[in-house]
This record gives C-alpha cells, sequence and structure tokens, in this order.
C-alpha cells in the first residue's frame, strides 16, 4: 500500500506542517489509516479548518453548490465529514479586508487545515495575497490537500493545467515540496488523464512529477515523502 520515493526531498521547506496530498480526498482506508498515523490523536479530538477558497477559479466546480458541499461535508470526497471535533471556514479572499490578529491565532491553533480542489493557481495567488503562504512552513498542522488543493504545494503545475491566469502569467506555485502531481489519473470523467498524457505533461518538468490516481496520497513528513495506494500511479523523473 506504501512506496518510499524521494527521500531526498528537500521537504523540510515545510517546517512543521506534515502533509496528504490527495487526489480525491480521504477515500480508502490507507489514506485514512496515514492520516491518523500523521494527527497522533484521534479525529474525532482534532479541529479542523477548511479552505474552498480554489472552487471559486475553477469553472466546474465553483462557486454555487460545489463549494456548499465541500464546506458541508456533503461532497462525495471525503475531507470535511470525517468526524472532527469541529470544522471551520477559512476563505482566503475575505483574509486581506480583515485583521491578522483575527485569523493567524485560529490558523495556529487549528490541527488540520482541508483544502479543496478547484484551480491551484487561484488558489496560490490568494494564498499569497491573504498571507497564508507565508505562515504556512510556521504551522504545525496536518495540511490535507485534494487536487487543486495538493498540486499548489509544488514548484509548479505544468502548462497542462493552467486555466485561470495569474498576474504574472506564470505556472509558479509555493514550492513546498520538490516534486509536482498530476491527479485524477484514469479518471473516467476526464478522459485526457491518460498515462500517456501524464508522461508529456512530466517532460515538461524542471523536476520529479507523480500522476496519481483518486486511490492514492502522497504523504510528506519531516524528510519524508511516502506514496500511499490502493490504485495506480507512476513517478516521473527529469532523467524518465
Amino acid at each position: 500500500m506504501a512506496h518510499n520515493e524521494l527521500e531526498d526531498s528537500k521537504s523540510s521547506k515545510t517546517g512543521g506542517m506534515k502533509l496528504l496530498l490527495t487526489s480525491a480526498g480521504v477515500n480508502n482506508s490507507s489514506i485514512h489509516n496515514a492520516l491518523v498515523d500523521m494527527l497522533e490523536k484521534p479525529i474525532a479530538d482534532s479541529n479542523a479548518l477548511c479552505i474552498p477558497t480554489a472552487m471559486y477559479g475553477h469553472p466546474w466546480v465553483g462557486p454555487g453548490v460545489k463549494a456548499w458541499e465541500f464546506i458541508t461535508g456533503n461532497s462525495e470526497n471525503p475531507m470535511v465529514n470525517l468526524g472532527w471535533k469541529s470544522v471551520g471556514v477559512l476563505e482566503l479572499t475575505a483574509l486581506p479586508s480583515i485583521d491578522e490578529e483575527r485569523w493567524v491565532p485560529l490558523v495556529r491553533e487549528t490541527d488540520v487545515l482541508l483544502v479543496s480542489g478547484g484551480d491551484a493557481l487561484y488558489l496560490y495567488h490568494w494564498m499569497r495575497q491573504s498571507g497564508l503562504a507565508d505562515l504556512l512552513p510556521s504551522l504545525d498542522v496536518v495540511y490535507v490537500g485534494m487536487s487543486a488543493g495538493s498540486m499548489v504545494m509544488a514548484p509548479n503545475i505544468g502548462e497542462d493545467f493552467v486555466g485561470w491566469r495569474p498576474p504574472k502569467g506564470d505556472d509558479q506555485t509555493l514550492g513546498l515540496v520538490d516534486f509536482a502531481m498530476f491527479p485524477h489519473l484514469g479518471h473516467e470523467m476526464l478522459p485526457d488523464n491518460t498515462l500517456a498524457n501524464a508522461e508529456k505533461w512530466a517532460a515538461g518538468l524542471s523536476g520529479p512529477g507523480y500522476a496519481i490516481d483518486d486511490q492514492t496520497a502522497i504523504k510528506v513528513s519531516h524528510d519524508n515523502v511516502e506514496v500511499i495506494s490502493q490504485g495506480q500511479w507512476k513517478l516521473f523523473t527529469p532523467y524518465h
């Protein structure tokens, strides 16, 4: 179920954060067990904040009903509805208009950040604008990303995934991990998400990239990168 890769990755850029980077949420027992292991306490004793911001930048998932489904835990992708002690909403587009003392302590005190899918560059833009991007490496939290919420951790996402165009116009993202991600591999609703197209995507990257299906996640803790999977995935390196 698990496989160690990229152990020399500079994952220490994440500081005290632990990352669980999923394609489609915590949707099988292996990913669920990995999450509980990272929390080091039961989900029922853990407080979470969900971040729906990426959804608003993607025409398929927001705004509207999909954002509501994610926030309320009515989504088919398990994240908010896992039985947390409490769940709050952290909307990044609102943060620049309120004082930091109103939201930074809340983020520092939470156990988990649940970050939705959507548009990775829109999410990156608002992580920067809100100040959350600068705060992330100092947090002692478990960061659970889904799709774009996972992809944003990479140095860049690759031109194939550019939808919403940031002011700078490039595909740069946070760079808190040294690999990129191609989610939803082999998804029946996404006919272009084939292994062949993932290989073409990876050829345009300057570093390694993972193609992962919806039964797969990547766990990053301290200096270790581990694939957690009950499905299909492939690691592409610059020399593949």
